[in-house]
């Protein structure tokens, strides 16, 4: 079975947050955290780590 990740990440995302209850203040600060990172010098170097 052929799951697209972007489906996959929606998923696993909204079960953390269903079970986990996380302030909302920190799920903004981490996506958009995780946003700029990406898109930053930094990305590549990040890619390269988590590979």
């Amino acid at each position: 079975m052929d799951v697209p990740l972007w489906l996959a990440v929606i998923v696993v995302g909204y079960l953390g947050i269903k079970l986990t209850r996380p302030p909302i203040w920190l799920v903004v600060l981490l996506l958009i955290g995780g946003y700029l990172l990406a898109h930053s010098f930094l990305g590549p170097a990040v890619g390269a780590l988590v590979n």
